[in-house]
């Protein structure tokens, strides 16, 4: 694939996710994760699409991959916080959502944060 295919492949792929047609995403994506794993950008969308598509553990991986390679992706921290919410770790999902909003603090990351910290709340009472 060359990098214009590659390019375009991988804007293709944003517009299916755009659409809410993850699997069709996913299938998109493939050649360009066979091109360029260790891109973020390229495993932040494999992860959402895998996370839109519920295939958590496989978005978690995605989204664990970007950290590796940049720790300060306060994105990937915050969906990754959502991805673990999603399988009902909600502690590990807090601390992934806590750093996330230290890093950037944003409205929607502090939402994500006490939607996170009611949901504990609840169970521990």
């Amino acid at each position: 694939m060359t990098n214009e295919g590659t390019v375009e492949a991988f804007r293709r792929a944003e517009e299916l996710l755009a659409q809410r047609r993850p699997l069709e995403a996913l299938q998109v994506l493939e050649p360009v994760v066979d091109v360029a794993p260790d891109k973020p950008s390229v495993q932040l969308l494999l992860g959402r699409a895998y996370y839109f598509s519920a295939q958590l553990r496989r978005a978690e991986r995605a989204f664990l991959r970007v950290l590796e390679i940049d720790p300060s992706d306060h994105y990937a921290r915050l969906v990754l916080g959502r991805t673990l919410q999603r399988q009902g770790r909600l502690n590990e999902a807090r601390a992934q959502l806590r750093l996330a909003a230290t890093m950037y603090p944003d409205p929607a990351y502090q939402e994500a944060l006490g939607e996170i910290n009611a949901h504990i709340a609840v169970r521990s009472s």
